[in-house]
């Protein structure tokens, strides 16, 4: 989980375009004897376009998350052309509260981030009372609702995902592997339910400590649990490449994983994983942003700077109907057709949790191919 996060170009952008970064700047000039209308506090008021917040780290361990982020943002603001909004930056790593309180203060009418679960929860409360709605870029849904939305790839959809399409292949007796930890935790509720709403048979689950001596242990449960026909391993690639051995000892089994296998490329060199399954947002358009962002930044982009670069094209279109200085239609957000972008379509359940349309693929000998793709419409 994203908990500490342990893990079209132009010359000149016009500055109905920029995303602005939070500075002390220079002292303010004594104030003219006739105040002009959109002159007041924090910054000038905008009135011909929408005042967004972006809280991203841009200081700290996760300074470099956080600026490809926010570069992203700015690569769509130039890709959709839009002269209707602006996008100012706030560092949540010098304080998520004050970087909350900073951007309420400013205007802005809409907040785009931050990234960790736990500045979600310090930004919630002060966005909430100043009527200001978030959009997170976190994937806990445990801080989701009542104002705040999360953007990110929430792991239950992943695993419900590859469940389905491998009961549609005939497999009915299932087996998980998950870590003790939030994330296996989720991983195994989603599981449990995914696999009773298949119609299929729950066998076993087995959990471990984060050391190869309990990761061997607990895949050596699974593959003496009797008759599995798949397995589900809700962890890292290289864990699964330790784990799939001894659960395939026992006999043939398809393996199964989550969304975190989508950027491990020693999937594709490892013959023991030929054949997996997993699910995740497509990667096609991904492509296109990462080239486009290595032209402009020199630098590959982290994978989640794609939510900050969808974030930008959800509220330009909300945009479109919109007016300038008053608050943000929340409603709009919970709109059924939902929104499309880099990661595919996507739209908010009432809680405020994206659903994804997801895509299963297949690990290959030194790559990946899509056997299921994701839907293009809901």
């Amino acid at each position: 989980m994203l908990r500490g996060l342990g893990a079209v170009a132009m010359a000149g952008l016009l500055a109905a375009c920029q995303v602005v970064p939070k500075t002390a700047g220079p002292a303010a000039p004594p104030p003219p004897e006739t105040p002009t209308d959109n002159v007041g506090p924090g910054l000038p008021t905008d009135t011909d376009r929408h005042r967004v917040a972006l809280l991203v780290p841009q200081t700290g361990p996760n300074a470099d998350v956080g600026m490809a982020i926010a570069n992203a943002t700015t690569l769509a603001l130039l890709d959709s052309r839009t002269e209707r909004v602006r996008i100012t930056t706030y560092d949540t790593a010098l304080g998520a509260a004050a970087a909350a309180q900073q951007a309420v203060a400013d205007g802005n009418r809409l907040i785009l981030g931050p990234l960790l679960s736990e500045d979600v929860a310090q930004v919630a409360p002060i966005a909430r009372d100043a009527k200001v709605p978030v959009l997170s870029f976190s994937n806990d849904s445990s801080v989701a609702g009542n104002g705040v939305f999360i953007m990110g790839f929430v792991p239950g959809q992943s695993v419900e995902r590859v469940v389905a399409f491998a009961r549609g292949k005939g497999h009915q007796r299932f087996g998980a592997l998950v870590p003790k930890n939030v994330y296996g935790d989720r991983s195994a509720a989603a599981f449990r339910a995914a696999v009773s709403a298949a119609g299929g048979t729950l066998v076993a689950v087995e959990s471990y400590d984060r050391s190869a001596t309990a990761l061997t242990g607990a895949a050596r449960r699974i593959a003496n649990a009797g008759a599995i026909d798949a397995v589900l391993i809700a962890d890292s690639g290289g864990n699964a490449i330790r784990a799939v051995p001894v659960i395939k000892g026992a006999g043939q089994r398809q393996i199964m994983g989550t969304e975190l296998w989508n950027t491990d490329a020693s999937l594709g060199t490892s013959a023991v994983m030929r054949g997996s399954w997993f699910a995740s947002v497509s990667d096609g358009l991904y492509g296109q942003l990462a080239g486009k962002y290595r032209t402009r930044f020199g630098k590959a982009p982290y994978r989640l700077a794609s939510l900050g670069y969808d974030s930008v094209l959800l509220t330009v279109r909300i945009a479109r109907d919109w007016k300038p200085g008053t608050s943000f239609p929340v409603n709009k957000l919970l709109s059924a057709d939902g929104f499309g972008g880099i990661d595919g379509i996507f739209r908010f359940n009432s809680r405020g949790i994206a659903q994804r349309a997801l895509e299963v693929s297949e690990i290959g000998a030194g790559g990946f191919r899509v056997v299921d793709p994701a839907p293009t419409k809901w």
